[in-house]
């Protein structure tokens, strides 16, 4: 799934692309995505220019003068900007028609993406409105994490990617932050000391930081704008790495599952 990471380099990659464009027609060949695409979309937009290209969490946000178009990757998603005489493929669900010949495209197999038009402020739509602050904003700091952690039972790891908590830690960067940080992804957020969730929000920036540089990591189905891969997975130190020594002490990585989510820790290196 595109995380925080593959999100931003998706957005800095089409952001001098489309500002300013004016759409010239949209094209939707398969509407039911995660949910529907939003009926008459191109009478919305079309003749429109887009003012700023930004985001939110993992959505991305085209800014127009009287709404947003608010995309969401979802499980495979992937936008490109093509000349608009490039045939679409196979999952290519949304064009986005440009003036200037270009088009944005929308391709996505496992349809769990979106693409909603949102009017008036999009942060107080139902998809945004209730999410933390991003992990790069001032109010997220190790004394915020250990105040909404008090008392709390929940294993660190679920805590950290709760995006009422924080937006865009997913599983990847939660697991490689938590080894950094020397925080077992199960223990209970609650017993975890102010000092420690200083280090871990330092390692979750750090992290995150490293993953944007990178270009994201690819697994599976993610591919930057560009069609390539993300160069993060080359740096994970426990993602994935179950039964592989520990980088810093030779012990061997160990996997479980939490949350539902699978888990990469060593046991010498975290407590």
């Amino acid at each position: 799934m595109p995380e925080l990471p593959e999100v931003e380099t998706t957005r800095r990659a089409i952001k001098p692309l489309l500002e300013h464009s004016i759409v010239q027609a949209v094209k939707v060949r398969q509407r039911k995505l995660r949910w529907p695409v939003t009926q008459g979309l191109e009478r919305q937009i079309r003749g429109e220019e887009i003012l700023k290209v930004a985001r939110r969490a993992k959505y991305l946000l085209l800014i127009f003068r009287h709404g947003t178009l608010m995309i969401h990757l979802g499980m495979s998603g992937r936008l490109r900007v093509l000349p608009v005489s490039v045939p679409p493929e196979k999952h290519d669900h949304v064009d986005l028609i440009f003036t200037n010949r270009r088009v944005l495209r929308f391709h996505d197999p496992r349809r769990f993406g979106s693409v909603l038009w949102v009017r008036g402020d999009p942060l107080c739509s139902p998809q945004l409105a209730h999410l933390g602050p991003e992990p790069f904003d001032e109010a997220f700091c190790g004394r915020m994490l250990f105040t909404a952690a008090h008392g709390r039972r929940v294993a660190v790891k679920n805590f950290i990617m709760d995006g009422r908590i924080v937006v865009g830690v997913g599983n990847i960067y939660a697991n490689e932050s938590l080894f950094r940080s020397g925080i077992l992804p199960g223990r209970s957020a609650g017993r975890v000391a102010l000092h420690r969730y200083q280090g871990l929000v330092a390692a979750i920036q750090e992290v995150l930081t490293e993953a944007i540089e990178a270009g994201g990591t690819t697994l599976r189905d993610y591919a930057q704008v560009t069609g390539e891969p993300g160069y993060f997975e080359q740096a994970l130190q426990v993602y994935e790495r179950a039964g592989e020594p520990c980088v810093n002490c030779n012990s061997v990585i160990r996997r479980k599952v939490i949350g539902q989510r699978a888990s990469y820790y060593c046991a010498n290196c975290q407590r």
